[in-house]
C-alpha cells in the first residue's frame, strides 16, 4: 500500500511546504497555500510518462533549429486566426478560459469543425458532457463533420490513450478540471490534479507534435482556477469575454509564445452560435442615438484594430453624504482622474452629484486615449446639451488639465472618417486625415469650448 503524505502547495507557483504558512516561501504570495494528499516518492530520476523523455534531447547549434515545423496553420475561423497571428502552432497546448455559459464549448466546436474540413484529424474530449449534448450542439451549429472524432472521458490514461490511437492533429479537452490522473490521490479539480495533468498533456503535445487546446474554468474575480502554474506551462492562453446580457463576445489572448498579445477577436451569439464581426465599429454604434446628452465616440485600438466606441456619462443630482460613483466598461480610477480634473481646472463642481459613465455594448475601453471622450461626455450631461453628431474626440488628459496625443492616432481619425464622421476634437499634435476637420485642442478647457459646453453651461447657469 502506498505511503501517503500531507503537503500544503501553493496556488501561484507550485511550491510545496511541510505545513501550512501563511505566505508562501517561493512567490512570496499571501494565502495561496492549500492542503493537498500525494503519495511519497522516492527522490529518483526517471523518464517522463508516455516515452516524451526516452531518448536525451542533445545540444545542437540554435541556426540548425528548423523552425518551420512551427508554423501557424489556420483554423479557418478568421477571428481566431487573427488573435493567433495566424492560427495554432503543431505541438503547441493552448488553455482557454471564460465565465460559464459564455460559450467557449461552441467556439472550439466551430473551430474543430472548420479544421476537419481541411482533412486535419480531430478529437474532442468532453469531460463535463455526455456525446448526445455535444451531437445537439453540433446539428444546431451545422458541425456533423464525419472525421471529427468525439470521446466522453475524464481518466487521464485514456485520454491519452485516444490521442495516441487517433493520432488526432487537434486535441480539445474541455475542460482540464475535469481530467484526473488515478494515480494521484488527491480528488479531480484539485490543485495537485490540475497540475500534473496539464504537465503530463503538455509532454505528449511536445512528443507527438499534436496542437492540445485545454478549457479552464475561472473564479468569481475572473482569474482562471486553480494553480497559477497551469498558466506557466501551457504556450498561449486565450481569455474569452462578454457580458450574458449582450450578444457580443471578445476573444484574447492573455499569453502567447508565437505571437502578439494585443489583437483582438469579436463574435456575436446568434441563433446558429458563434458569428464573426467583421465591421465591429458599425456594431458599436448601431443603435447609438445621436443628439442625446452625455454621449460622445471614441476611436480607440485594440491591437492593430481601430474601433469607435460610444461613452455615456450621467451627471444627477444626489441626496447622500457620499454620491455614488458607478463605471461600467472603464477604469475607474481614470475617471476619478477626470472628475478631480475637471473640478480643479475647468470649475466644475460635481462634488455633489451621483456619476455614472458606461462603454455601450459590453466592450471594455481602458486605455487613456479615452479620456476625452469620457469627460466631454460628462460636461455634456452636467450641461444637459448634446454633443454635435459627426464629431469624435480622441486624447489623454493629464493633471493639469492638458490634452496629449496617443498612440496610432491617424488610423483611429481614418476609422471615424469611414463611418461617416466629419469632426474630430484631438490633441494639437495630431496628424491631418482626409476627410475629416480636426478641432486641435492643447487642454481640456479648451476642448469644452470647441464643442459649444461652455456656452451651454453659461446659459444654464443664468437660466
Amino acid at each position: 500500500m502506498p505511503r501517503l503524505r500531507t503537503v500544503y502547495r501553493c496556488q501561484e507557483c507550485g511550491t510545496a511546504s511541510p505545513k501550512w504558512v501563511g505566505r508562501c516561501p517561493g512567490c512570496g504570495e499571501w494565502s495561496s497555500l492549500v492542503e493537498e494528499v500525494e503519495e511519497a516518492r522516492p527522490a529518483t530520476l526517471t523518464a517522463p510518462p508516455n516515452g516524451a523523455g526516452a531518448v536525451a534531447d542533445r545540444p545542437v547549434p540554435i541556426a540548425d533549429v528548423d523552425a518551420g515545423e512551427w508554423d501557424h496553420r489556420a483554423t479557418g475561423v478568421a477571428e481566431v486566426d487573427r488573435v493567433l497571428g495566424g492560427g495554432l502552432v503543431p505541438g503547441s497546448v493552448t488553455l482557454l478560459g471564460g465565465e460559464p455559459g459564455i460559450g467557449k464549448s461552441t467556439l472550439l466546436l466551430q473551430v474543430l469543425a472548420a479544421v476537419a474540413a481541411t482533412g486535419r484529424r480531430t478529437l474532442l474530449v468532453t469531460g463535463e458532457e455526455s456525446k448526445q449534448q455535444v451531437r445537439l450542439r453540433a446539428e444546431r451549429l451545422g458541425a456533423l463533420d464525419p472525421t471529427l472524432l468525439l470521446q466522453s472521458e475524464t481518466v487521464l490514461p485514456h485520454v491519452v490513450a485516444a490521442i495516441e490511437d487517433t493520432r488526432a492533429d487537434l486535441v480539445v479537452v474541455d475542460s482540464i478540471q475535469t481530467v484526473f490522473d488515478p494515480e494521484l490521490g488527491s480528488a479531480p479539480g484539485s490543485v495537485a490534479q490540475v497540475r500534473e495533468c496539464a504537465a503530463q498533456l503538455v509532454r505528449l503535445a511536445k512528443h507527438r507534435g499534436t496542437t492540445i487546446v485545454l478549457v479552464g474554468h475561472v473564479t468569481k474575480e475572473g482569474a482562471l482556477a486553480g494553480p497559477r502554474v497551469l498558466e506557466h506551462v501551457v504556450d498561449t492562453v486565450l481569455s474569452f469575454e462578454g457580458d450574458r446580457h449582450h450578444a457580443l463576445r471578445l476573444l484574447r489572448a492573455v499569453k502567447h509564445r508565437f505571437g502578439s498579445t494585443s489583437e483582438l477577436g469579436l463574435f456575436e451569439m446568434v441563433d446558429a452560435g458563434l458569428q464573426e464581426v467583421p465591421d465591429p465599429s458599425a456594431l458599436f454604434l448601431g443603435d447609438r442615438h445621436a443628439g442625446a446628452p452625455g454621449s460622445a465616440v471614441v476611436p480607440t485600438m485594440e491591437g492593430h484594430r481601430p474601433l469607435l466606441v460610444e461613452v455615456q456619462g450621467l451627471v444627477a443630482p444626489s441626496s447622500l453624504a457620499m454620491p455614488r460613483r458607478s463605471v461600467q466598461g472603464v477604469d475607474g480610477n481614470r475617471v476619478a482622474l477626470l472628475l478631480a480634473v475637471l473640478e480643479r481646472r475647468c470649475r466644475l463642481s460635481m462634488a455633489g452629484a451621483d456619476v455614472y459613465v458606461s462603454a455601450v455594448g459590453g466592450v471594455r475601453v481602458v486605455e487613456p486615449g479615452a479620456d476625452l471622450a469620457i469627460a466631454l461626455a460628462l460636461v455634456s450631461s452636467l450641461a444637459d446639451y448634446p454633443l454635435p453628431h459627426d464629431v469624435v474626440a480622441c486624447g489623454e488628459i493629464g493633471l493639469a488639465g492638458e490634452v496629449r496625443q496617443v498612440a496610432h492616432t491617424e488610423r483611429r481619425l481614418t476609422e471615424a472618417a469611414r463611418l461617416g464622421f466629419t469632426r474630430a476634437v484631438v490633441p494639437t499634435s495630431a496628424p491631418d486625415v482626409p476627410g475629416l476637420e480636426l478641432m486641435r485642442v492643447p487642454s481640456l478647457d479648451v476642448a469644452l469650448d470647441a464643442v459649444g459646453l461652455v456656452k451651454a453651461l453659461d446659459s444654464k447657469e443664468r437660466g
